[in-house]
């Protein structure tokens, strides 16, 4: 995803007509605030969702929930989100940010903290 392809410039002429046709009285303005949103929703989104997957890979077979393949998990998900902010300085039509790399750092670890919620009461349920 930090490639030419998925720069705010052609992310915006995708997602442009089709907010003017829902929504026909935005502004410039407004588009600009919603494509803010939509592409920081995105950062959210595609490492919460990496960071569960990191997760199931590290626990394999194994039953249950085990702080260190979490830590492991959103590890690894953090240490991308760096690598990745350093490959986008590298390309012309991206903006590497240590904001977005917190950002996605903040989205696996919302996926950790949502698994281990559901594994806790999971097991408090067993119990009962």
């Amino acid at each position: 995803m930090s490639t030419d392809s998925f720069s705010a410039e052609h992310t915006g002429r995708i997602l442009r007509p089709i907010l003017f046709w829902l929504i026909p009285h935005l502004t410039n303005h407004g588009f600009d605030t919603i494509h803010f949103f939509v592409r920081k929703g995105a950062h959210f989104t595609e490492y919460f969702i990496f960071c569960m997957l990191l997760f199931r890979g590290l626990r394999g077979g194994r039953p249950g929930w085990r702080w260190p393949w979490a830590i492991e998990a959103l590890a690894i998900a953090a240490g991308y989100a760096i690598l990745d902010e350093v490959h986008q300085a590298f390309v012309a039509s991206r903006t590497a940010s240590p904001y977005d790399s917190l950002l996605d750092s903040v989205g696996a670890g919302a996926a950790m903290i949502l698994l281990w919620m559901w594994f806790r009461r999971r097991s408090r349920a067993a119990v009962s």
